[in-house]
């Protein structure tokens, strides 16, 4: 599955064309490296998000082409989640 795609389903990035955008800024890595819109995701690969103020890392549980809403994070499993009032940020 496309990483856009992955982050829309699994709702960690409310649409496609935004998490296109991320991805191509470079904002996205995954399993450590900078991820295009069009990098295929796996079952276990680690994908980094970068949001404005925020920092999260994910682990790939499930990759589903549909789901509802509340079983979306049932998709992934957050390793790490950095704010701006953490010391890692």
């Amino acid at each position: 599955m496309r990483i856009d795609k992955f982050l829309k389903v699994s709702r960690i990035i409310k649409r496609r064309t935004v998490a296109k955008e991320i991805c191509n800024a470079g904002r996205i890595t995954l399993n450590g490296r900078p991820a295009k819109a069009g990098s295929e995701v796996k079952v276990g690969d680690i994908l980094g998000v970068g949001y404005a103020r925020r920092r999260m890392e994910v682990e790939v549980l499930d990759l589903s082409e549909t789901v509802r809403a509340t079983e979306a994070k049932l998709m992934y499993q957050v390793i790490s989640d950095s704010s701006p009032d953490s010391d890692d940020f």
